[in-house]
C-alpha cells in the first residue's frame, strides 16, 4: 500500500528533514519548513519520492547567511549618547542595545539595525507608547517613553526611566519559586497592562520575563519592549489582521497557533506567554514548562512544538478545534503523547496560581482567559 511507507517513517527522520529545510530557507521563509515537509509527506507515494520532493524544495531555496551574534560591547562603557553621559550597556536584543545613563537614571534603547526588520519597528514602538500615554488616564503599568532622538551616529534612540530589575533577573537569582505575594503583585500589574492594550485592539507579541521591568523584587511591574507590538491602525499597511507576521515571540513563550502558521492570531498569544511566564515563576527552581533552544539554532521551532506536546499531551481535533483550519496541521506530525493535567505538570506549585496557569496555557486560543478575566482570578487577591 502507498501509505505503508508513511507508517514506517520515524518521527525523528521527519524532524531532521524539517531542520534541514529550515537551514536551507531564507530567514523570512523558515516558518514554511513545516508545511513544505507536510505537503511532501502527504503527496508522495514512496520514501524515495518524499526525499526527492524535499531535495527539490531545498534546491529552490536561497541559502541563509550565518547570523553573527555578539554580546554587549563592554568597551563602550561610560560613553555619552546624545546628551546622556556615563552610559553603560546593560542588555542587547536583535535590533537594539540598551544602555543605562548612571548620571541621569535613564535607560536608552539604541537601535542598531540599519533598517527595520519587521516585525521589529522602533518608530512604531515610539508611536504606540506615545499614543498610550496621551490617553486619560494614562496606563500605570506600561513603561513610559520620555523622548526620542538621533545620536551622534544617526541611530534612533528611545529614552525611558531606568528601572533596576527585570522579572528575568529576579527569576535567575533564586533557586525556589517566587513568594506568592510577589507573584500576585507582579502578575496583577502585567495583566492590567495587557488588559489596557488588548482593550484597544493592540497586541504586545513578545511577553517574556525580560520585558517585565520591576522597581523591586515584589514590584511594581511595568510592561516594556513594544518593539514588535501590533497596532490595528499603525500596523495595518504591513500586517493586516488576518495576515500577521509569524516570526514573533521569544523561545518557550511562543504560542502554538503561531508555530502552526495561523496568521490570524490575536490577543490570546499574549495570554499564553503570560501563562508560561507564571508557570515559570511558581516552579522551584524557576523554569518555563517548555524547552526551547536559542532562536538562531536550526530546529528550535520544532523542538518547542515537541516539548509542548510531550508536556501537555498531543492535541486532537476535539481538544483544539480551531487548528483544523490552520495552514499547517498539528494532528499528524508526532507520536501520540497522553494528555496531562497541570496538577501532574506542576505538582508542588501554589494551587491557586496553578489553576490560573491551566486557564491560560491551553491549545485552543478561544478557551484561554482574557487579561480582564485573569485579573479577577482569586489567586491574585487570595495568596496567603
Amino acid at each position: 500500500m502507498a501509505s505503508a511507507w508513511r507508517a514506517s517513517l520515524p518521527t525523528l527522520d521527519r524532524y531532521t528533514a524539517i531542520q534541514d529545510l529550515q537551514a536551507s530557507l531564507p530567514e523570512d521563509k523558515r516558518d514554511d519548513a513545516i508545511s513544505i515537509e507536510q505537503e511532501a509527506f502527504q503527496n508522495s507515494s514512496s520514501r524515495d519520492e518524499y526525499d526527492a520532493a524535499l531535495r527539490q524544495a531545498a534546491s529552490r531555496a536561497t541559502p541563509r547567511p550565518p547570523v553573527a551574534r555578539e554580546g554587549p560591547d563592554t568597551s563602550q562603557a561610560g560613553i555619552t549618547i546624545g546628551s546622556y553621559p556615563d552610559c553603560e550597556p546593560v542588555a542587547q536584543g536583535v535590533t537594539s542595545e540598551v544602555f543605562r545613563s548612571a548620571s541621569t537614571s535613564h535607560a536608552l534603547k539604541v537601535i542598531t539595525a540599519h533598517r527595520n526588520l519587521e516585525p521589529h519597528n522602533p518608530q512604531r514602538e515610539a508611536s504606540i507608547l506615545t499614543e498610550l500615554h496621551r490617553l486619560q488616564p494614562p496606563p500605570e503599568r506600561i513603561v513610559r517613553l520620555i523622548t526620542t532622538f538621533q545620536d551622534q551616529e544617526s541611530r534612533f534612540v528611545l529614552v525611558f526611566p531606568y528601572l533596576p530589575l527585570t522579572l528575568d533577573a529576579v527569576l535567575s537569582r533564586t533557586a525556589s519559586a517566587l513568594p506568592a505575594a510577589h507573584v500576585a503583585s507582579i502578575f496583577a500589574d502585567v495583566l492590567g497592562a495587557l488588559a489596557f492594550i488588548h482593550g484597544r485592539g493592540m497586541l504586545h507579541r513578545d511577553v517574556k520575563p525580560s520585558a517585565i521591568l520591576l522597581e523591586s523584587p515584589s514590584g511594581p511591574a511595568y510592561l516594556s519592549d513594544f518593539g514588535t507590538a501590533w497596532h490595528p491602525r499603525l500596523s495595518a499597511c504591513t500586517e493586516p489582521s488576518s495576515g500577521k507576521i509569524l516570526d514573533i515571540g521569544t523561545g518557550p513563550y511562543r504560542a502554538p497557533e503561531v508555530l502552526f502558521a495561523n496568521k490570524a492570531y490575536g490577543a490570546p498569544v499574549d495570554m499564553w506567554a503570560t501563562g508560561v511566564m507564571l508557570a515559570e515563576s511558581i516552579t522551584s527552581p524557576p523554569k518555563p514548562p517548555f524547552a526551547s533552544r536559542p532562536a538562531h539554532e536550526d530546529g528550535n521551532q520544532l523542538g518547542l512544538i515537541l516539548s509542548m506536546i510531550k508536556t501537555l499531551g498531543t492535541p486532537t481535533e476535539e481538544t483544539w478545534p480551531e487548528a483544523k483550519a490552520f495552514k499547517v496541521s498539528p494532528f499528524e506530525l508526532w507520536t501520540v503523547f497522553a494528555r496531562r493535567s497541570w496538577d501532574e505538570i506542576l505538582p508542588d506549585a501554589h494551587a491557586g496560581f496553578r489553576d490560573l496557569v491551566a486557564r491560560l496555557v491551553r491549545f485552543e486560543s478561544g478557551d484561554r482567559m482574557t487579561a480582564e478575566e485573569a485579573l479577577n482570578h482569586g489567586s491574585l487577591t487570595n495568596h496567603d
